[in-house]
């Protein structure tokens, strides 16, 4: 959406800067595409501008979309900008009602604005306080900012409403493990996998999987696959599941390993090395998943390396995705 001024010459020259930076990746870089085509938009240049939207959008579809055990919002594929720029609108005259801060905030977080959402989602309990689902979106944009102990301490108020409520102990066992509370966490995650219904296997299995415990997400992962046969991350889940318990790992139904995440499979069957996988991993997110993979690889026969693979992962990549808690469980295992 232009903003309501004009842009100086200054402002395209650090745009230029932030978008030419090889140092950013996935969320980061689509916004400096964004941002950018927003300052050509706004000084005439539309065919330039078109062009970094259309890069911007390119490059977020190659970003992984939340994992199905988190909170709805973070779920949802596709962008969001046509939203955020309605519900703007309807602002503009309906300022008083709850819906439209709430729609919008939950655009802004889906877009990784967490930010912007969070302005929304005090704007919204100020016009009706003690609303537990506003006040977990709340501590999901404090989560993603990385205000860790404020995340935790909302995720608190929600869950003392909703103590059962599934999508609320996810978020705030990420808060927890991104604190350290490794018992707390494994705690809220166990009883969310007890109250997430059998139909929802993905769910479960990636609840399984951040506790590394292969034995009871292999059964969910089969289930997953049953209903999404293509889906390459559950088939590398399941190949991983397989491999740390031990068993033959030969994945099944995937007939090219090119797409990423393909090439972490390929690493399973012998088609890819590390460096090609460290290479092709393009982003953060990657490059976690890559160094996860080549950790479990590594357990057997150097614990070592696994370790350094594992704190790679920790390290590199946010506390809520999935190999993040994995690589976590997996190095309290290795005594780290």
């Amino acid at each position: 959406m232009p903003r309501a001024h004009s842009a100086g010459p200054g402002e395209f020259k650090g745009a230029d800067a932030v978008s030419r930076n090889t140092a950013l990746t996935g969320p980061d870089l689509v916004a400096a595409f964004e941002a950018q085509g927003e300052l050509l938009d706004m000084s005439g240049q539309t065919e330039k501008a078109m062009s970094l939207y259309e890069a911007g959008r390119k490059l977020k579809w190659k970003l992984r979309p939340g994992a199905p055990d988190r909170t709805f919002v973070l779920r949802r594929a596709g962008r969001s900008t046509a939203e955020i720029a309605s519900y703007t609108s309807v602002l503009q005259n309906v300022k008083q009602r709850v819906h439209p801060f709430i729609a919008r905030g939950n655009a802004f977080l889906a877009e990784g604005q967490p930010d912007a959402a969070l302005a929304d989602y005090e704007a919204a309990l100020k016009v009706k306080p003690g609303l537990s689902d506003v006040v977990a979106l709340k501590a999901e944009a404090f989560l993603m900012s990385g205000r860790f102990e404020e995340a935790a301490a909302t995720f608190d108020k929600a869950c003392a409403d909703q103590p059962r409520n599934a999508e609320f102990l996810s978020g705030r066992a990420i808060a927890r493990l991104a604190l350290g509370r490794l018992h707390d966490a494994d705690a809220d995650w166990r009883l969310q996998f007890d109250l997430l219904p059998k139909e929802r296997a993905s769910a479960r299995a990636c609840v399984m999987l951040r506790l590394a415990d292969y034995e009871k997400a292999l059964p969910e992962l089969d289930r997953a696959l049953e209903k999404e046969p293509c889906d390459p991350y559950w088939q590398l889940y399941r190949v991983t599941a397989l491999r740390r318990l031990g068993r033959p790992s030969v994945p099944g139904g995937t007939s090219s390993f090119d797409a990423w995440p393909g090439p972490l499979i390929g690493l399973h069957v012998g088609t890819s090395s590390a460096e090609q996988i460290l290479t092709q991993a393009d982003n953060r997110q990657r490059k976690g998943e890559a160094h996860f993979q080549l950790g479990v690889l590594a357990l057997a026969a150097d614990p070592a390396k696994a370790r350094g693979h594992f704190n790679e992962v920790v390290d590199g990549v946010p506390p809520s995705m999935i190999e993040y808690a994995a690589a976590r469980h997996e190095l309290v295992r290795l005594g780290s």
